[in-house]
């Protein structure tokens, strides 16, 4: 997905805030599940969300105010419990940003770790 970058996300040196990487990261993961019929607002009505409970960012480049990222999400690992998502980000001519991975788990509605809902896994290993 593009993202602008607004001087909203950058610091004092108009370079984009570490912090707000995890956000473009989080929308793309996003856009991600809902292409894949994934609705998470859907869930979180019955009771289940996803809880990150990891995460590793690598930063190469630093984005500037102004600047159109493309943001890239992909699973790399499902287990019954949790997902591992791989995240990229580059600039406009393609050149690499950074590099992320974020680990959620699934809690349900009793408040504790559970089991990926059946319709989320499948829609995820097609």
């Amino acid at each position: 997905m593009r993202i602008r970058v607004y001087y909203e996300d950058t610091d004092c040196g108009n370079v984009v805030y570490y912090a707000n990487y995890l956000k473009f990261m989080e929308r793309s993961r996003t856009e991600y599940l809902r292409e894949r019929g994934i609705d998470l607002l859907e869930y979180h009505e019955k009771g289940y969300l996803f809880a990150v409970v990891e995460v590793h960012v690598k930063y190469r480049r630093a984005a500037r105010y102004n600047d159109l990222l493309e943001v890239e999400s992909s699973l790399r690992e499902l287990s019954s419990l949790s997902m591992l998502i791989d995240n990229t980000i580059k600039d406009q001519n393609g050149k690499l940003l950074a590099t992320g991975e974020v680990k959620l788990v699934c809690i349900g509605p009793k408040g504790k770790a559970c089991r990926i809902p059946r319709e989320i896994a499948d829609a995820l290993a097609d």
